[in-house]
């Protein structure tokens, strides 16, 4: 938890009981479903919820934001996103369900009451529309971009443009040539320099 108060600061005593109370819940969960793979426990803090909130040194959601989370898996990085931004909603969907049910304890748990979990494909979902898409290493941006692109919205949220922001690893040239889309590209180790996050990016898509 520590490596979380290095870079922020602002939390409001109920968010860092909340940003507290994860790893423990995400222990006893993990044990029972895994996943999150066992080493990386041991750098919970770092790997999974620093790395999910470089979202959140970049964009401020605004109040009210819609957030819809493609491939949540286990609750990364909706999960810590939905502490920080606690006037903000989240939809966190995936096509595995028992990786929902971890994220759904979890979320009851610790008191979260902004996010909510669809088991289904983003594809599959019609008439709904969102500020932005947020993604952790799930697929391919050019997939991940077809998949977020009809759910968009266009629009501002204060100075950044609405649009998918995923968290991408190693040499991103060919993937992003491949995509045909143009992202805005974020050096995590830029913002937390921090070993794990050499080689790790942050990388936006307008809507």
């Amino acid at each position: 938890m520590d490596i979380i108060l290095k870079y922020f600061s602002d939390f409001s005593e109920e968010q860092l009981r909340q940003m507290q109370a994860l790893k423990a819940l995400y222990q006893e969960w993990n044990a029972k479903i895994n996943v999150i793979s066992r080493k990386d426990m041991d750098n919970f803090y770092e790997h999974h919820v620093l790395h999910s909130l470089a979202i959140a040194a970049a964009v401020e959601f605004q109040p009210d934001t819609k957030v819809i989370d493609i491939g949540c898996g286990g609750g990364f990085p909706s999960v810590p996103l939905a502490v920080y931004f606690p006037e903000a909603e989240f939809l966190a969907v995936d096509s595995i369900n028992k990786k929902l049910t971890v994220l759904k304890e979890v979320a009851a748990a610790a008191g979260l009451k902004n996010i909510t979990t669809q088991h289904t494909r983003a594809e599959e979902i019609k008439n709904r529309k969102f500020d932005f898409a947020v993604s952790r290493a799930v697929a391919p941006l050019k997939d991940l971009w077809r998949w977020s692109k009809p759910l968009l919205k266009k629009g501002m949220n204060g100075e950044v443009a609405n649009g998918l922001l995923c968290l991408k690893g190693g040499d991103l040239a060919q993937e992003i040539s491949e995509s045909n889309v143009r992202p805005h590209v974020m050096n995590i180790h830029a913002i937390f320099p921090e070993d794990f996050f050499a080689e790790k990016y942050l990388l936006h898509v307008k809507a």
